[in-house]
């Protein structure tokens, strides 16, 4: 090897050793928790909690199928959910992370392995680049830096946070490498790459990646004010580096732009969710999320390892670190801290919007700086004794100060105990050797027991934050026979686009993303609003404040939607969280008009709030065009023993249905020979809505009895809509779907993003859509030109003036187009920024190249090897 190369290989060489030591041991410690929390796919029990099993299992699967062509849809547009939604949005919100790639390599059967490999490998990369990182910042030991890059990856963060919602790993991953981008900004380097990284943060998950370019900047601007080897004395150099980093941000971000502009516009037609105001945790709660084995959504979870931690706090007392060093960094760690408990900076950290759940999403960052504090103090060799016993003290006041915190678990003490005893014993041992450098025994002994202490805390905190999950959240069962035979049956009957397929209700959520069909559930951060609202109108329930609505099982909104084929199971017991119960499944068919029907007229308006017409039962008349329910006037409403009845009247032999969105309870048809089992109605304002439910068969008398039961945890006396009960005439229905198959589309074709519908001849009023009218939709009848679909009572209309035989719809993610002038902008100017960065490097002198590429780093504290 030429001496130019070699003496430009070294470098690399520890950090690749510390990079590879990092994943190595993140993976290995990462299993090695789930196993002793025996969490799946490493034990038994499920680890599908809160979102992670409605949400991002339900996505991962989805996208192996369509990677793998077996979907309806494609990029744009996904049949599947939500009548039709946008997938695009979907995709960059939470499967376009490059290791989401990954579950095409699983079987189908087998999207929890998958997205466990997905999340494990996206944490070991995160301490990778960590370690990298501390490396490039500073010289040291990389045996030091994989250690810290590990407790970066595997902080309280990880197991409270980010193992449970995958996409903000990503931003685990970014916070390091956008790091890299601002040191290569400050050294004028790599000017291509860099723009690279960036995009690859954004699109990978551009929600944490606003916050790791935050914490990036910070990081920055202490490297511009601190660094050994900052531009000497010029505000001009640092305001050169200042400008490139912000020419690479710039640039990144327009590459990001095609998928970054679809998310932001999404998220802008998205149902709203109740605005949060934001409440500070207490200091005591803060304060303990610094120790291990403690869990909570509602604080910081700042644990980083009690040796690590120790290191961190010695920074301030370790005169060996230069004082600006050591007064930036202190100084930055103790105001981003307070900036995690001020409502303006929260709203920086969050792009303006309080979030609803976690409201400390950004305190990776806080755990990258400590850590990075922590390599600052040690790289150099082990603190003297004065800065150990600082930073000891600071940590025993912290410990004194989280004293009798809510989070505190009765394996926290215990853990910080045992692992502090052993970085004292590790910190001895290197100590004694600094003063017998020719001894190799005590730096191993000391890094062994550093590694003990740091891994065994980790441990613990794993396991006990998934058990403490498990026992005090929502979770889904595993992935068992009840989905793969319902998979298997909706595979057998599906018949799309001739009719729809609903698998009904399967635990977990998401169902059609799991076992396939083309039914209403739907849960998404992106849920447009006009599907939530056109749904809930409709008698539809939902869950999440709206943003996920769940399948009706109701014969009107099926011939709305064209729902020809529904599934309906029953399980043999209830889910466990270490099974899941085989169900019976029944399958029901019947005749349903097409999915694109003509009515009369123009498109139709509401009905005026609060009037007759505004209850459920008379919007789904006016969606079908027909009356079909006899719905009674203010039913009497009495006091019974368990609670109160409603009575009423209604024509012989009609079907008893019960809308009562906010209810929380059961409720039955007492006196009725074909009453149905007490219906559960699980209301809950505004977070859940309870669906429409049917209750049975009105006798021969007419006289109609619906009993309710609240639940003791609901309102004593439920509030109930003016006009709960509708009574169903099937004999109505069936006329109504006679008449609109007979007028509807004679045949309807489907591909990725596009529908097209052949009509009868000389069809007039309007052809409408059994889709929702969300965002992106462009529409024409005949050969005209597409123009934005018009809306009938929330789904697609189009007007017909009698010569149009064909409607075509076709769906473009709103955003798309912007997006991809952006995006070429950007990609010219990264063009350009190349060729620039080629013609000065030419422009060099080959003598001055020389120099530079031989150089070694310069010698100073902060920089010396041990």
């Amino acid at each position: 090897m030429p001496p130019a190369a070699e003496t430009a290989s070294r470098p690399s060489r520890p950090r690749l050793r510390a990079a590879a030591g990092a994943a190595l041991l993140t993976g290995v410690l990462f299993a090695l928790a789930s196993r002793l929390a025996g969490s799946h796919p490493l034990g038994d029990r499920t680890r599908n909690i809160v979102d992670l099993g409605q949400q991002y299992l339900p996505y991962h699967a989805y996208w192996r199928s369509l990677l793998l062509g077996e979907t309806h849809g494609d990029l744009f547009l996904n049949w599947n959910s939500g009548f039709g939604s946008n997938f695009l949005g979907d995709l960059g919100t939470y499967l376009s992370s490059p290791f989401a790639l990954l579950v095409v390599a699983f079987p189908a059967d087998r999207p929890e392995l998958a997205l466990y490999v997905v999340t494990a490998l996206k944490i070991a990369t995160a301490g990778a680049a960590m370690a990298a990182l501390l490396l490039t910042l500073r010289r040291g030991p990389w045996p030091l830096a994989a250690l810290l890059g590990t407790a970066y990856a595997l902080s309280g963060w990880t197991f409270n946070y980010g193992a449970g919602v995958p996409m903000w790993l990503d931003g685990l991953i970014a916070f390091p490498l956008l790091c890299l981008v601002g040191e290569w900004a400050r050294k004028d380097r790599r000017p291509v790459l860099g723009p690279l990284v960036v995009a690859l943060a954004w699109t990978a998950n551009f929600y944490t990646a606003h916050m790791a370019t935050l914490g990036a900047a910070v990081v920055l601007v202490l490297r511009l004010l601190t660094a050994e080897d900052a531009p000497a004395g010029t505000r001009r150099a640092g305001l050169a580096a200042v400008l490139r980093a912000a020419r690479t941000v710039a640039i990144g971000l327009g590459l990001a732009a095609p998928l970054v502009l679809v998310v932001f516009l999404g998220t802008r037609s998205a149902d709203p969710t109740p605005p949060t105001a934001f409440a500070p945790a207490a200091w005591t709660e803060v304060l303990a999320r610094f120790l291990p084995a403690t869990a909570s959504v509602s604080s910081p979870a700042l644990f980083v390892g009690t040796p690590a931690l120790a290191l961190a706090l010695t920074l301030p007392f370790n005169g060996a670190v230069p004082g600006r060093v050591r007064a930036g960094w202190a100084a930055a760690i103790v105001l981003v801290t307070l900036s995690l408990q001020w409502e303006p900076t929260h709203l920086l950290w969050h792009a303006g919007a309080s979030p609803n759940g976690i409201p400390y999403r950004q305190t990776f960052v806080l755990c990258g700086l400590l850590l990075t504090a922590a390599w600052l103090s040690a790289a150099g060799g082990v603190p003297r004794p004065l800065a150990l016993l600082g930073g000891a003290g600071t940590l025993a006041l912290l410990a004194l100060g989280a004293a009798g915190s809510v989070d505190i678990d009765r394996w926290t003490y215990p853990a910080a105990a045992g692992a502090a005893a052993l970085a004292v014993l590790a910190a001895a041992a290197a100590l004694r050797a600094r003063s017998r450098p020719a001894g190799r025994l005590l730096p191993v002994l000391a890094v062994g027991l550093l590694l003990t202490a740091q891994a065994g805390e980790t441990l613990v905190t794993g396991k006990r934050i998934e058990e403490r999950q498990l026992a005090g959240v929502s979770w889904s069962p595993r992935i068992g026979p009840w989905h793969t035979d319902m998979a298997a049956a909706v595979a057998a009957h599906d018949a799309w686009p001739r009719h729809r397929t609903d698998p009904g209700e399967v635990p977990g959520g998401n169902d059609v993303l799991l076992v396939g069909g083309e039914g209403a559930d739907y849960y998404s951060s992106l849920t447009s609003e006009t599907y939530s609202r056109t749904l809930a109108a409709l008698g539809f329930g939902y869950y999440a404040k709206g943003r996920h609505p769940v399948s009706l099982d109701n014969p009107v909104t099926d011939a709305i939607f064209s729902i020809g084929t529904r599934m309906r199971s029953t399980p043999a017991g209830p889910p466990a969280l270490d099974r899941l119960p085989e169900a019976t499944i029944e399958v029901a068919d019947g005749p349903v008009p097409p999915l694109v029907t003509v009515r009369p007229g123009p498109p139709a308006v509401g009905p005026r709030p609060g009037s007759a017409a505004d209850t459920a039962f008379a919007r789904q008349e006016r969606m079908l065009g027909s009356r079909v329910y006899e719905v009674p006037d203010a039913p009497r409403r009495t006091a019974t023993a368990d609670g109160s009845a409603l009575t009423a009247n209604c024509p012989a032999g009609s079907e008893v249905w019960f809308w009562a969105p906010d209810y929380r309870g059961t409720a039955a048809l007492a006196g009725a020979a074909s009453a149905a089992p007490p219906a559960a109605f699980a209301g809950k304002p505004p977070s859940v809505r309870a669906p429409m439910r049917r209750l049975g068969t009105v006798p021969a008398s007419g006289a109609v009895r619906v009993e309710l039961t609240p639940d003791p945890e609901g309102r004593p006396r439920p509030r109930l809509p003016a006009r709960p009960i509708g009574c169903l005439e099937r004999h109505r229905l069936d006329t109504a779907v006679r008449e609109l198959t007979a007028t509807g589309a004679t045949a309807v074709r489907t591909t990725g993003h596009t529908l097209t519908a052949e009509l009868p001849p000389g069809s007039t009023g309007t052809a409408v859509l059994a889709v929702p009218r969300i965002p992106g939709w462009r529409c024409a009848a005949g050969d005209a030109p597409p123009e934005p679909a018009h809306r009938r009572l929330g789904l697609i209309a189009v007007p017909l003036d009698g010569r149009a035989t064909t409607v075509t719809c076709s769906f473009r993610p709103p955003g798309l187009r912007p997006g991809a002038a952006i995006g070429a902008a950007g990609l010219l100017a990264l063009l350009l920024t190349g060729l620039l960065e080629r013609r000065r490097r030419s422009r060099e002198p080959a003598g001055q190249r020389e120099f530079t590429a031989r150089a070694p780093a310069a010698r100073s504290p902060e920089n010396t090897p041990v």
